[in-house]
Parts: structure tokens; C-alpha cells; sequence
């Protein structure tokens, strides 16, 4: 039996006036989704829990069968472990991105979507600044997502902890940020880092005049921080080999500490001009070696956090041409098969920002019995009475019996 998982990342939404009163995935052409849903099964979960941020790192550990209430320690450990960090018992990773900020306003939390090489040199300049403090590495990523790392001598040498808060830039596209700023234990350090950042960006030519045209990053911001998560491996937990698909560093680092196989996909952004074809025949060659399959795409929340609605419905009718269909075709073909369609949480146009709630997905293939659904989107799927509360339970769900 091979098993697929698709997620269009943050696709879940509301209604909008744009539309005509429809949500996204209401408006877009979806014909290989909504196949999976007329030959297969509707149903709702919910993936971050109510005392939890919504974000990706919490929405696809829970939908990868592991409870982010007892497993989650922070987005930044999870993308260190896609680099190839190694987390010491008592280190922390924090994530960094480059960001513009105007009077006080996060005008962009991707620096709109710094360059490679302007963020090479100001990870240089960074690291330059913390140079006398050995305890602070800073690495980069991609674009604006980059990590920094606090080394630990000793248990007791630990600046932050449970009480240390910190907000996703993302959640504060177009607002102050002044009642947002990290706060609680270790919060001076990362204040003064932050606040630092700010000078040394304005030395940097590459950020001030940048070949693109854009604005300059402004600072860092400093958020998601955690230690090294203990997760048991995905053979041992479900007994299936497992691989992803994905242009971000989240869903690298899960994967690798899942003990799973991380595709490269030459043309996969991480944005809306990702090639989608591509991770479609990526997902297709790779499930001749793998018996799960997870197809990962930003380009949906990237749209959302823009606010850009005609963006997020040409987003997702792409991942149903290009990705869905196309999987799907060969899965009827090659024998046993189910395919999932979900997403890791709502990310909402109207406000660019991840949000809690249900979202809707979809089963089909082998031994599952239809229901009455003929459409996938929140809308249909809010009548269906397949409902697991817990996004957790899903992956048992689409493994097991497909009872509940």
C-alpha cells in the first residue's frame, strides 16, 4: 500500500467578498481534489491546539501523528535539524528573520523576500557583532529565514525558558509591533540583539541599494525559540517509511528528525512561483522507493499572509493540476493506495495570518467508503460528521481502518 499526503499550506479560510461570498477553495477549479473527496470521504479536523500558537511547526507535527502538546519544544529546533545543526542537551535555536520594519509598523516580515546574497552578508555582519560572545552562532537559511543559536556551557546556563515569549512576524503584517516584542525570561538578551541589528544593517550596500529594487531589510526579529525536541521515529510509530517534499525548512528539519528521505526539488521556492510540476514527478518517483509520501507547498499561506486572494486561488488550483492530479493518476495505477488532502492550519486573507479552527480534509483509495461530500472546502466540510478533534489522531485515521 503507498500512501500520499498532499498539504496546501494554510488554505483553510473565510469567505470573501472578492469571490462572491466564496472562500478559496470554494472559487478555485479544483477537479482532482474534489475527485478525492466524491470517491472517497469529507471530514474536519483541528491541528493546533487552543493553547498553542497556529503556525506550521505545531499544525504539521499534529497532522504527522505526534502530539504537539507533548512533543513541540519551538519552531527553531525543528529548522535547525534541517540544516544539520546539532542541538547539545541544554542549547536553544531561535529563529531570525530579516524584516522591515516602518515607524514602528512590520511592513514585511520576508524583508520582501531578501535576496540570498544580501542575507549572506548580514549573517556575516551578525556574527562579526557577536564575535566576543562564543555562546551566540547565527546560520543561514534561506531568504529571510535564518536561525540563531544559543550554546549552553551547563543545565544551569540557560537564559531562556517556559516563561520567554516571543510573536511570529507573520502574525503582525501591517500592525505595531511595540506590544509584540519578546518579554519574559532571556527577553533583555534578545531585545538587545534585535535593536543592535539595526545600525549594523545600515552599513551593509547590498541591503541599502539592493539589485532588486526593494526596501532594505530594517533589523532582525527574534521568535520561536526551543530546545532539542525527543521524537519517536516515524517507522517505529507507524511502521511505514516515510519522505517529504518541501521548500521549507520546517518541514526539512521534522522529516529528518522523523528518520524520513528529504527531496530536493530544483525550482521549489517556498513562495508562488514554486515549480509546481516538479514536486508532482518529485512525489511520483519517490513513492516507488517509500511507502508515505508527504507534498508540502507554501505557495498558499505565502498568498494569504500578502493578503493577495486571486494569488491563493491560482495557488491552489496549481497544486490540484500539477500535484494532486497527477499523483493521483499514478496511484490508481500502481495497486493499494490512499491519498490525504489537508491542510497544517486556516491562514487567514483577511487578516494575513495563521489562525486556529478546523480545516477540512479529504481520503480516498483503497478500502475507503464513500460518504455523500461531492466538494472539498470548509463550507462542505463543516456539515460532514466525520470530525476528529485532535489533529493528531488524523495520521492513525488515514493509516488504520478508517473507523471512528
Amino acid at each position: 500500500m503507498k500512501y500520499v499526503l498532499v498539504i496546501p499550506d494554510g488554505c483553510a479560510d473565510e469567505p470573501q467578498a472578492e469571490l462572491g461570498g466564496k472562500t478559496p477553495l470554494q472559487a478555485a477549479h479544483i477537479p482532482h481534489m474534489n475527485t478525492i473527496v466524491l470517491q472517497g470521504i469529507l471530514g474536519r479536523t483541528d491541528t493546533v491546539p487552543a493553547s498553542m500558537p497556529s503556525g506550521s511547526d505545531v499544525g504539521t507535527m499534529s497532522l504527522f501523528g505526534y502530539d504537539p502538546l507533548v512533543y513541540h519544544t519551538g519552531r527553531a529546533p525543528l529548522e535547525a535539524a534541517a540544516q544539520g545543526i546539532e542541538l547539545g542537551p541544554h542549547d536553544w535555536a531561535i529563529r531570525c528573520n530579516f524584516v522591515t520594519i516602518t515607524k514602528d509598523n512590520m511592513a514585511s516580515f520576508t524583508a520582501s523576500q531578501l535576496p540570498n546574497d544580501v542575507g549572506e552578508e548580514l549573517v556575516g555582519l551578525l556574527q562579526e557583532m557577536t564575535a566576543n560572545d562564543a555562546q551566540w552562532e547565527f546560520h543561514q537559511g534561506v531568504s529571510y529565514r535564518n536561525l540563531l543559536v544559543y550554546r549552553a556551557q551547563n543545565a544551569e546556563d540557560q537564559p531562556f525558558g517556559s516563561g520567554t515569549s516571543t510573536t511570529p512576524p507573520h502574525d503582525l503584517t501591517d500592525q505595531t509591533v511595540l506590544q509584540d516584542l519578546p518579554s519574559g525570561k532571556g527577553s533583555e538578551l534578545l531585545l538587545d540583539l534585535m535593536e543592535r541589528s539595526k545600525k549594523l544593517f545600515l552599513k551593509s550596500d547590498k541591503n541599502q541599494k539592493r539589485a532588486d529594487g526593494q526596501p532594505a531589510a530594517t533589523q532582525i526579529w527574534l521568535w520561536g525559540q526551543g530546545s532539542r525536541p525527543a521524537l519517536k521515529p516515524f517507522q517505529e510509530q507507524f511502521g511505514k517509511s516515510g519522505a517529504v517534499i518541501t521548500a521549507v525548512d520546517l518541514l526539512r528539519g521534522l522529516g529528518s528528525l522523523l528518520g524520513w528521505d528529504i527531496i530536493e526539488v530544483e525550482g521549489a521556492t517556498g513562495y508562488t512561483d514554486t515549480d509546481y510540476a516538479a514536486k508532482g514527478r518529485a512525489a511520483i518517483e519517490t513513492l516507488e522507493k517509500s511507502d508515505f509520501v508527504v507534498v508540502h507547498v507554501e505557495a498558499t499561506d505565502e498568498a494569504s499572509h500578502e493578503g493577495e486572494v486571486q494569488e491563493k486561488v491560482k495557488a491552489l488550483e496549481n497544486i490540484d493540476e500539477h500535484i494532486v492530479g497527477p499523483v493521483h493518476d499514478y496511484l490508481r495505477q500502481q495497486g493499494e493506495y490512499r491519498i490525504l488532502v489537508c491542510p497544517d492550519h486556516p491562514t487567514i486573507l483577511r487578516t494575513k495570518t495563521h489562525s486556529h479552527g478546523y480545516v477540512p480534509f479529504g481520503i480516498c483509495g483503497t478500502q475507503v467508503r464513500p460518504d455523500q461530500a461531492k466538494c472539498y472546502d470548509e463550507i462542505t466540510a463543516s456539515d460532514s460528521n466525520l470530525l476528529l478533534p485532535k489533529g493528531h489522531q488524523l495520521m492513525p485515521f488515514f493509516f488504520g481502518t478508517l473507523t471512528k
